[in-house]
C-alpha cells in the first residue's frame, strides 16, 4: 500500500520594511485576470467605467461606518452581539488589508458579508471564484484577529440574494496560492501577458490602458483586434482667453465669469481638461476640485505660449518612469525610437503633399525627393544625421506648402497677400500662416503633454529631442509624426475654408499674431480635427486623433517596458 507523504504548509513570510500590504480587493482582480491586479496594484492604473460607478454607487450604503467590532476575547466572554460596517483589518503575517463591508455574529464566531452589486450568477456554487477569494482572505484576516471564522456570505444587490461561502480546505488553498502568486508577481516586476481572445476583456474598464488585443496582434498578427479602444472622449476642454475672467465652481459646473456677470458654463463632468489663456485666474476652491479629479490646468500665455500645467498627484507607475529613463540613456534605442518618429513624420508630409496639393501638375519631384529622404531616414547613424536629414524632408515640404492652400488662387488680392507663404518661419513668426502653425503646433504640445502625464511618462525626458529646461522633450517627440496630419491640415482648412481672414491677425514689432475673435475660431478647428475619426493601418478599427494619441502613448509604453520588440508609428494612408 502506497504512503503520501503530507505536506507541511509554510507559513508567509511576515511583511518588514515599507513592504506594502496587498488589498484583499487585489486578490480578486489577480483571480479574474493577473493583468489587471498587476496594473491596478502595482503600475497605479486605474479608469473609470459605467460598470465601477454604479457598482461605487450601490455600494454608498456599507461604506458608511457603523457598528464596532471588540476585541475577540472580550466578545467572547461578555458574548457581545456584532453587526459592524466598513471595519479595515490588516496582517503583516498574512501581508494583507482590508475594509469588511460588513461583519456580523456573536462572541468571537463571526461572518464577514461582501456586497457586490448585479445577480447571483448562475454556477455551481453560485459565487465565481474572485469573489470567493477575496472573501475567503476577510476570514483569513478576522482569524488572525482572534475570531472562529469558518464561513462567508455575499449578497447580490440587485438580486437581492445572500449567498453563503463556506471556508473549505479547497478555497483556503486557492486564497493563500493567490497570495503568493501576486506578491511573487509583484516582487518580480514584470506584467503577466494579456488574456487570449477573452471574453472578459471587452467590459473590463482598463481595457484601453491593457490594450490586450493590441499587444497580442503586435507580438502575432494572425488574429486581427477587436475594436476595443475606440470609445469617444465625452469630455473636451475649456478654454478661457477672455481677459481678467475669473474662472469658479458652483456644485457640479464650472462658471466663467467677469466683472460678477456670467459668461459661459461647463459641467466638471463633462470637462477634459481647463486650458487658461493670458491674465485669467482660477478660484482656490476650484482648482482644488479640479486636482482632485485629475483635470489638468494648463496655462499660456495671451499669444497662446504653453507654460506649464497643473494636475493632482499625477500617476502612480513608477515602473514606465523608471524603464523611460533607462531608455532614455540608451543611446541605441533613443537613434532606433527617433528614426521611426523622424521617417513617420516625412512619410506624412509627403502623404499631405500628395492628397492636398491644388495645381493641375502634382509635385512629383518634391514626392520623390521625399521617399528618397524618408529612406536615408531610416538608416541615419546617429541624431546628428537625423537631424540633417530631418531638416532636408522639412526644407522641401514647407517649399511646397503654398501649393496646398486655396490662398494662392484666390481673387481678393488681400487674401492672396496676407497668406502668401514661401518659407517657415517663428520667434516670431512674421505672416498670418507662421503665426498659426507655430500656434497650432503649441496647441498640438499642450495636448500630448497632458495625454503623456496622463498614461504616466515625463513629458520632459524624451529620446529624440534632447533635455532643456522647460521643454517637453518627450511631447514633441510623439508630436513628430502628427505634426503634419493634426497641426499643418488646420491651418489648410481653416484657410482654404474661409474660416481665418486676414482681418484675424494683428502685427506688432515684425510679430504677426492671431486676433482673439480669428484665435477662437482656430482653437475651434483644432478641436474639431481632434474628434475626427481615421482607421488606424495596423488595427483596422476607427477612433478619433484624442484617443489615438493616447492609444500611441500607451504602446510607447508597451514597448519600453519590453512587452513589444519596437514601437509602431502611426502613418496614415
Amino acid at each position: 500500500m502506497e504512503t503520501r507523504q503530507g505536506e507541511l504548509e509554510l507559513p508567509f513570510p511576515e511583511l518588514s520594511g515599507d513592504q506594502p500590504p496587498i488589498p484583499v480587493r487585489m486578490l480578486n482582480e489577480h483571480v479574474y485576470c493577473p493583468r489587471l491586479a498587476y496594473l491596478m496594484w502595482v503600475q497605479g492604473e486605474w479608469m473609470e467605467s459605467a460598470d465601477t460607478i454604479e457598482g461605487r454607487h450601490r455600494h454608498k450604503r456599507v461604506d458608511k461606518p457603523a457598528g464596532d467590532l471588540p476585541d475577540a476575547e472580550q466578545a467572547e466572554a461578555e458574548r457581545i452581539e456584532i453587526h459592524a460596517r466598513s471595519i479595515t483589518l490588516s496582517s503583516n503575517k498574512l501581508g494583507l488589508i482590508a475594509r469588511l463591508d460588513l461583519i456580523e455574529g456573536e462572541g468571537n464566531i463571526v461572518t464577514p458579508v461582501d456586497y457586490k452589486r448585479g445577480k447571483r450568477p448562475h454556477t455551481a456554487r453560485g459565487v465565481y471564484d474572485p469573489e470567493r477569494v477575496q472573501l475567503c482572505a476577510q476570514g483569513l484576516l478576522l482569524r488572525e484577529h482572534g475570531y472562529v471564522c469558518e464561513e462567508g456570505a455575499i449578497y447580490y444587490v440587485e438580486s437581492r440574494e445572500r449567498v453563503r461561502v463556506p471556508f473549505d480546505e479547497e478555497l483556503l488553498a486557492l486564497t493563500r496560492k493567490a497570495i503568493a502568486e501576486l506578491r511573487a508577481m509583484a516582487a518580480g516586476g514584470r506584467i503577466p501577458p494579456p488574456l487570449e481572445d477573452s471574453p472578459k476583456c471587452p467590459r473590463c474598464s482598463l481595457v484601453t490602458i491593457c490594450l490586450p488585443d493590441e499587444v497580442r496582434f503586435l507580438k502575432s498578427p494572425e488574429l486581427a483586434p477587436r475594436p476595443l479602444a475606440v470609445s469617444r472622449h465625452e469630455a473636451l476642454p475649456l478654454y478661457i482667453q477672455q481677459h481678467n475672467a475669473k474662472l469658479s465652481k458652483k456644485g457640479e459646473v464650472l462658471e466663467v465669469s467677469k466683472d460678477d456677470n456670467v459668461l459661459a458654463t461647463a459641467r466638471i463632468g463633462e470637462t477634459s481638461q481647463v486650458v487658461l489663456m493670458g491674465n485669467v485666474y482660477i478660484t482656490t476652491p476650484c482648482l482644488a476640485e479640479l486636482m482632485q479629479r485629475d483635470i489638468p490646468v494648463t496655462w499660456h500665455s495671451y499669444g497662446g505660449w504653453f507654460y506649464g500645467h497643473t494636475v493632482g498627484n499625477g500617476h502612480k507607475n513608477v515602473e514606465l518612469r523608471t524603464a523611460q529613463y533607462r531608455a532614455s540613456f540608451d543611446e541605441r534605442v533613443c537613434l532606433r525610437l527617433a528614426r521611426g518618429f523622424v521617417v513617420a513624420k516625412i512619410a506624412n508630409q509627403r502623404t499631405m503633399l500628395r492628397r492636398n496639393w491644388k495645381p493641375q501638375d502634382k509635385p512629383e519631384r518634391a514626392l520623390a525627393d521625399l521617399k528618397r529622404i524618408q529612406q536615408q531616414a531610416e538608416r541615419a547613424d546617429s541624431l546628428e544625421t537625423l537631424l540633417g536629414i530631418e531638416g532636408n524632408a522639412a526644407a522641401i515640404y514647407f517649399a511646397h506648402f503654398r501649393g496646398l492652400l486655396r490662398a494662392a488662387a484666390a481673387e481678393d488680392e488681400a487674401i492672396v497677400q496676407a497668406f502668401d507663404f514661401t518659407q517657415r518661419n517663428r520667434r516670431p513668426p512674421t505672416d498670418p500662416v507662421n503665426a498659426m502653425l507655430s500656434f497650432a503646433y503649441t496647441l498640438l504640445v499642450r495636448t500630448l503633454h497632458v495625454s503623456l502625464q496622463a498614461v504616466g511618462f515625463d513629458p520632459y525626458r524624451g529620446f529624440y529631442h534632447q533635455p532643456r529646461y522647460g521643454r517637453p522633450a518627450l511631447a514633441l517627440d510623439l508630436m513628430e509624426p502628427f505634426r503634419p496630419l493634426l497641426a499643418d491640415s488646420v491651418v489648410i482648412q481653416v484657410i482654404n475654408n474661409g474660416e481665418i481672414h486676414p482681418s484675424d491677425f494683428v502685427s506688432a514689432a515684425g510679430s504677426v499674431n492671431l486676433a482673439p475673435d480669428g484665435r477662437k475660431r482656430f482653437i475651434a478647428a483644432f478641436e474639431r480635427r481632434l474628434s475626427h475619426e481615421v482607421t488606424h493601418p495596423l488595427f483596422g478599427y476607427r477612433l478619433d486623433y484624442r484617443r489615438l494619441l493616447e492609444l500611441q502613448a500607451r504602446l510607447l509604453g508597451r514597448f519600453l517596458l519590453g512587452e513589444l520588440e519596437d514601437y509602431p508609428n502611426f502613418t496614415t494612408r
